[in-house]
């Protein structure tokens, strides 16, 4: 197959049934409940002859002039989500969301009640189903386009359409926007990777072995075909034309965007929603990136109020605080639940000043001077408690804001390859470790990850920055054992505050860093070329070094 072929040339059975999950059958209903007027199973047409199944939901007594609210899901419109329930440790408290609320997506009883219709749609070709299935593909995003202008010209509506939901509900606005349909007023990507391959599928180059399978199963529910996305993987090592077709042009999106990152989702959306943001054209966009847990977040008092200023203001046309909001706001963390609001003109902040700090083999310090000879170190890659660690020990006050990127020189004693894993880590004054919020339910995170296969360490020349190495992979470098070869693994983005008498400890290992029980949902990397020693070289000709960004913001107001 080549790099180009339609994912409709590789289709797959489903990997579950509509009935297997508890789905309802397909069928039109009204009712009026919780002062909405609620319509399931509306059908909308498409280009393509097939239509969607939406359920609708508008405030009763309210005729028209609605704008509206559309989330699209893989998860099943049909499916009440209590997340307070479902995932304890997720933030999320009871009272946040109402009965009608489904996985990732806007409470539509919220919503309602301040005048908007909102739309739960399900992907075409999921759950009972009259086509087949495709995940970011070219024809998922015209028929999202269909649905958006199909809601922006009934009766009911003002003509004025937003998107809202978290992970897929935000990652597919990125395709959508980038189709400019007319009636589409406003983006709201909360958490929301833009590129399948780097951010999800490859990690550094390493395949990601336990996360990718598991959401295919949820997303591929359907008595119908779908892609097959597990054969597609494993035909397409490499970035191409492929995973292209799944990345939107983010210079064609002009739509006024609130985007919302964080600084916890690493390994799923911190990277793709950041760079999503910096590539929009959008003359009127936002920035919010948080420390804290992505589902609570979203679904929290002050954040849904937040929501609410740039929806009322964009498709309502009403004064909210939105015009005081500054460009950007971001958390700079002290600990986990312990942040202070930070704002700045742009993203990356403006007047960052990146520092060198060298790795010292000898003394497993991190310093601003270069070591005072060559030294190296080494580790057993296979064992999980084979570790190299630095640290850095602070001597004032200062706030790290940004990507970090660490510059190694590294070999292996045999093979041809090697994983590399990486982690920042803030230690207290008395070396005990500082946890951060990590994913949707974690709370013992570290500052920041990166990851790398090292035959992967070719660089796209033309996105890579001094501070930001990006991967071109496109192809395989092996190397040969006892080979010294230097390369650049991107940490993605962190803000954290740095206290004076705490410590910044670099950490890199040749396997998963962090390691919670399964199945505990989690990102993990068990496909490994690993073999013989990785020895790590500081001083010298091989001036291994930590970039790290240091910032001074003022708090928002």
């Amino acid at each position: 197959m080549s790099a180009g072929e339609s994912y409709r040339e590789r289709l797959r059975a489903p990997l579950n049934s509509p009935e297997f999950r508890g789905a309802r059958a397909r069928r039109y209903e009204r009712t009026v409940e919780s002062g909405m007027v609620i319509e399931r199973d509306v059908r909308v047409p498409t280009r393509f002859g097939f239509d969607i199944l939406i359920d609708l939901f508008r405030p009763a007594g309210a005729q028209s002039d609605l704008p509206v609210l559309v989330a699209w899901t893989p998860y099943g419109k049909h499916d009440p989500a209590p997340l307070a329930t479902l995932f304890p440790t997720s933030g999320v408290q009871a009272g946040w969301m109402s009965d009608y609320t489904i996985f990732e997506a806007p409470d539509p009883v919220y919503w309602t009640a301040r005048g908007y219709a909102v739309i739960t749609a399900d992907v075409p070709g999921t759950w009972y189903a009259e086509t087949d299935a495709g995940f970011f593909t070219p024809r998922e995003a015209e028929a999202h386009y269909d649905l958006i202008e199909w809601a922006g010209t009934q009766d009911w509506s003002n003509g004025k359409v937003g998107l809202s939901g978290v992970s897929y509900l935000s990652s597919c606005q990125w395709r959508v926007a980038a189709l400019r349909p007319p009636h589409l007023a406003a983006i709201n990507i909360w958490e929301g990777w833009s590129d399948t391959y780097s951010e999800i599928v490859r990690h550094g180059g390493i395949p990601e072995t336990y996360f990718w399978p598991y959401i295919q199963t949820r997303w591929g529910v359907s008595d119908r075909r779908i892609e097959d996305l597990w054969a597609l993987t494993a035909e397409h090592p490499h970035f191409d034309a492929y995973w292209r077709s799944k990345v939107a042009d983010f210079g064609a999106i002009d739509v006024p965007a609130y985007i919302v990152a964080s600084w916890t989702d690493h390994g799923v959306h911190t990277r793709g929603t950041l760079e999503g943001f910096k590539g929009l054209s959008s003359p009127r966009k936002w920035l919010e990136i948080h420390g804290s847990k992505k589902w609570g977040y979203y679904y929290e008092p002050p954040s849904q109020a937040r929501q609410a200023a740039f929806f009322d203001h964009v498709l309502k046309g009403e004064e909210t605080e939105l015009a005081e909001w500054p460009p950007v706001r971001l958390h700079v963390r002290d600990r986990y639940a312990v942040a202070t609001m930070k704002s700045a003109r742009a993203w990356p902040v403006e007047n960052t000043r990146y520092e060198r700090l060298y790795l010292d083999a000898d003394t497993a310090r991190l310093s601003r001077d270069t070591p005072a000879r060559v030294a190296q170190c080494d580790y057993d890659p296979l064992d999980f408690d084979g570790t190299a660690m630095f640290d850095f020990p602070i001597a004032q006050d200062v706030d790290l804001v940004g990507h970090m990127k660490l510059r190694l020189y590294v070999s292996t004693d045999a093979g041809d390859d090697l994983d590399l894993f990486v982690a920042v880590e803030k230690l207290r004054a008395d070396g005990t470790n500082e946890g951060f919020a990590h994913w949707a339910v974690f709370e013992d995170g570290p500052v920041a990850l990166g990851w790398l296969r090292v035959s992967r360490r070719a660089l796209d020349t033309a996105r890579s920055t001094e501070h930001q190495p990006v991967l071109a992979n496109d192809r395989d470098e092996k190397v040969a054992p006892g080979e010294i070869v230097a390369v650049d693994i991107e940490i993605l983005p962190s803000g954290t505050r740095f206290l004076a008498g705490e410590t910044l400890r670099l950490i890199v290992k040749g396997r998963d860093i962090y390691n919670h029980p399964k199945p505990m949902l989690y990102m993990r990397h068990e496909d490994t070329v690993n073999a013989g020693r990785h020895r790590i070289y500081t001083g010298g000709d091989t001036p291994s070094y930590l970039l790290i960004p240091v910032v001074e913001l003022s708090d928002a107001a």
